[in-house]
């Protein structure tokens, strides 16, 4: 029988209930249960594919294609394992497919309500969610906030769930906020007492209350909240802040979490096996080595845009026992500085990263970095549009092609370097229409992408309309731009690289989404590896060959 745990959130948005409910997946993947984990959104979207990053932060792709919220990413890193379309859910994808259903006639010509059609969609797909993965847990977060009226549908679908399914089927983790007040830092617990109020105006009284705070909750506090919630003393869960959110689940296991739930449920008491969780929040609390690596992107006023590229950094970091700070850059900042002004823009910096992006502006400011890593021997990994421009600023300043440029940004370019892809002429719709998902790549014998991966096919997550021309192929293989990584019928290129170079490499995917802390990914290792040496820190490691070539 399937168990459920549905988490939701109060009093805040971005409270962490992402991080809350990856945290309680690890620690019951920990003890060997098959967790599956879902996010239901409630806006109108049908996906994150569309929405900006300003607001919403990155899109996270699955392998499957799906574009998502970025919370998918906490599930993959934590749980270690691979989500589908199928794990985010939103309002728009479920009005959709209603819809849908009424105009083929399938309500047999009901009256079409939220309750009982919305709903029950809704709680249809949570057990879709768990009959495909054969879940011993499937683990719902809803977004938003308690009290939000977009959120309604989805928690009377959560409470009815508890009826359907059975109470010892079902449980409630409810993630809340106690701030603290005055210049002694008076904790407050009114604000959890209300959001717990406003939950159980809709049927739903919490098993467990995950409270966030800044300073310790005193034997006091923790009685005040259980006694107004009516949710017992030992779930009132402390949440403090920490150092970096990997150390969140082994706090949880320290507060006897993961004990409640599995009791809570009826599930087989195992023990936890954490020692390779804890060795990985070790090496990076505790490095002994340090680089500074530039994320240059178009989104970085806001950092959840770049999220996971963030966190393969800090895999790698662990991996090469370093600690990895990373300098945000806007490059639109770059681009009224002359190049002797971007090497003093980039003075103390390790290595570049430049991220992906669509559009026009932020292009030149890319352009300058990349000029400026190549031309100085400064270690570069480029992300889709930065393997782009990586393209375009060498044919530009090496082979002499002073007009090279994109379709996306200028169409009439004589020298369209990067095009259009031939399957994307004639698309208008914007949703869900780009190369999307997880596709083969064939690395090319003897060069650095083969060494790093240790494999010749690969597969990875792409995001993109737009690719090298092929016209131009030869062009830039003459003058020292190698392809060492294309798509098995050698149409498409997905890696690039230059030989001469310390370490210069660039892919047309997104490998930040399949980075692990227990599996970091092969090129933000070589990113690190390669600043480290740059920095003088430490020599090429022999050890780390193994991380590199650790199968994926």
């Amino acid at each position: 029988m399937t168990k459920y745990i549905f988490v939701t959130g109060g009093v805040v948005s971005s409270i962490g209930k992402g991080i809350a409910t990856a945290s309680i997946g690890r620690l019951l993947r920990s003890r060997g249960f098959r967790v599956v984990p879902l996010k239901m959104d409630p806006y109108i979207n049908v996906d994150a594919g569309t929405m900006n990053p300003y607001q919403h932060g990155e899109v996270f792709v699955t392998d499957d294609g799906a574009e998502t919220d970025l919370d998918l990413g906490h599930y993959e890193r934590f749980m270690d394992v691979n989500c589908t379309r199928h794990s985010n859910l939103t309002t728009g994808r479920v009005y959709k497919s209603v819809i849908d259903k009424e105009r083929r006639g399938e309500y047999l010509g009901a009256t079409v309500q939220v309750i009982p059609h919305i709903t029950n969609e809704i709680k249809e797909h949570i057990r879709l969610v768990g009959r495909e993965g054969n879940a011993d847990v499937v683990i719902a977060e809803v977004g938003g906030t308690v009290g939000d009226i977009e959120g309604l549908p989805f928690l009377e679908a959560i409470r009815q769930f508890r009826k359907d399914e059975g109470p010892e089927n079902v449980m409630y983790v409810h993630v809340t906020l106690v701030p603290t007040v005055g210049p002694w830092g008076e904790l407050k617990t009114k604000p959890t007492q209300h959001s717990v109020m406003k939950l159980r105006e809709v049927g739903i009284t919490p098993d467990v209350l995950i409270c966030r705070t800044r300073v310790p909750l005193s034997d006091e506090v923790r009685d005040k909240i259980a006694l107004f919630t009516d949710v017992d003393r030992a779930a009132v869960i402390e949440s403090l802040d920490v150092d970096t959110i990997y150390e969140i689940p082994l706090i949880f296991e320290e507060a006897g979490l993961a004990e409640l739930i599995v009791r809570r449920l009826g599930l087989p008491v195992r023990e936890p096996d954490l020692a390779e969780w804890q060795s990985i929040v070790h090496r990076i609390k505790h490095p002994q080595h340090a680089c500074t690596i530039a994320i240059v992107g178009k989104y970085t006023d806001n950092r959840d845009s770049y999220l996971s590229i963030a966190e393969g950094l800090q895999h790698a970091g662990a991996a090469c026992d370093t600690r990895v700070h990373i300098r945000w850059v806007e490059s639109t900042d770059l681009e009224p500085l002359s190049r002797e002004e971007v090497a003093d823009y980039f003075a103390g910096v390790d290595g570049i990263l430049v991220a992906h992006g669509f559009g026009e502006r932020g292009v030149e400011g890319k352009l300058r970095a990349i000029q400026y890593a190549r031309e100085g021997r400064v270690p570069f990994y480029g992300i889709c549009y930065g393997m782009q421009m990586a393209v375009i600023e060498f044919a530009r300043n090496v082979c002499g092609l002073k007009d090279a440029h994109t379709e996306e940004v200028n169409p009439a370019t004589p020298h369209p370097v990067i095009h259009l892809l031939p399957e994307q002429r004639g698309v208008d719709a914007k949703g869900g229409t780009m190369r999307l998902g997880a596709y083969p790549c064939r690395l090319m014998r003897g060069t650095l992408a083969e060494r790093l991966y240790g494999d010749q096919v690969i597969y990875e997550r792409h995001r993109h309309r737009y690719e090298v021309n092929n016209e131009y192929r030869g062009l830039l293989e003459q003058h020292g731009m190698v392809f060492s990584g294309v798509s098995p019928d050698y149409r498409l290129v997905e890696m690039i690289e230059l030989p001469d170079h310390p370490y210069f490499i660039a892919g047309q995917f997104h490998p930040e989404f399949k980075s692990r802390p227990n599996r970091p990914h092969p090129v933000f290792v070589g990113l690190v590896r390669a600043a480290l040496e740059r920095r003088n820190a430490m020599p090429y490691a022999p050890a780390l060959i193994e991380t590199l070539n650790e199968p994926r």
